[in-house]
């Protein structure tokens, strides 16, 4: 189940992240406007609109999330690979996603540090 849901995220997020679905949804929108001049612009035509338009944007956000998350995940390994294979980079800093709020901010005030020293240094002793 895992396997067929990620392919069928994988493919569908590459679809309809295409200019033809854009395109697509364009003119559904045009033709659902271009029509409520013949339905009286009822409320059955406006909510043919607004459910299609829920029901889409609610199974894309499960589609969507899927692939950020999977994307997100390849990266941080891809990092992780790079952190482990530089003799001189902080091991601990592998796995970085999984620090809490305070270990990443307390990282995030050294980093800033750094590049505070490395800039004022960069601007004294230039060359």
């Amino acid at each position: 189940m895992n396997e067929f849901f990620r392919k069928f995220a994988a493919k569908t997020s590459g679809m309809v992240g295409s200019p033809w679905a854009f395109i697509a949804a364009a003119l559904v929108i045009i033709i659902w406007a271009v029509t409520g001049p013949l339905f009286n612009f009822s409320d059955t035509w406006q909510l043919v609109i607004n459910t299609g338009t829920t029901i889409v944007t609610f199974l894309m956000v499960f589609l969507i999330q899927n692939t950020q998350n999977r994307d997100a995940r390849a990266i941080h390994l891809k990092l992780d690979e790079l952190i482990r294979s530089v003799e001189q980079a902080r091991n601990r800093l592998v796995d970085l996603e999984n620090m809490s709020d305070e270990e990443l901010d307390a990282l995030q005030k050294e980093f800033q540090a750094f590049r505070e020293r490395y800039t004022h240094r960069e601007h004294t002793h230039p060359g």
